[in-house]
């Protein structure tokens, strides 16, 4: 799915992204606001779906080769956050719906998760199993 599909589907604003950009094809995706559960299990390549809007999210995503961020619940990135990104060459999205949305949507289009199962890499899942 292109990134203008996503657009699309998300009713999504581009804050940061060139028509280039927006014909980048987007497999998978990873929801967090929690950077350190993204470094721990996003993939690269992968779309990230977030509330945060701190430059944070932005270097980590860069740090990881995320292609692109949506930023969930009406959210609009910080002004620092939005110069880095244009410095890094991240596209940044905004969507007002709510992040469970956000991802049934892409979801029900064909973007799946960037990774399939977490309990694989967490051994507290067997615990409770």
């Amino acid at each position: 799915m292109k990134l203008a599909e996503i657009c699309d589907t998300l009713d999504a604003r581009v804050i940061v992204g060139t028509d280039d950009q927006l014909q980048i094809d987007i497999k998978t995706a990873f929801g967090a606001d929690l950077m350190s559960d993204v470094l721990a299990f996003a993939r690269p390549g992968c779309l990230l779906i977030t509330g945060l809007v701190t430059p944070q999210c932005v270097r980590t995503a860069y740090a990881l080769d995320i292609v692109a961020i949506i930023f969930c619940r009406g959210k609009v990135p910080l002004d620092q956050s939005i110069e880095i990104a244009k410095e890094l060459g991240i596209p940044l999205l905004s969507t007002k719906y709510i992040m469970f949305e956000t991802c049934g949507r892409l979801f029900q289009k064909g973007v799946s998760g960037c990774i399939q199962e977490v309990c694989a890499r967490n051994s507290a899942c067997e615990s409770s199993e």
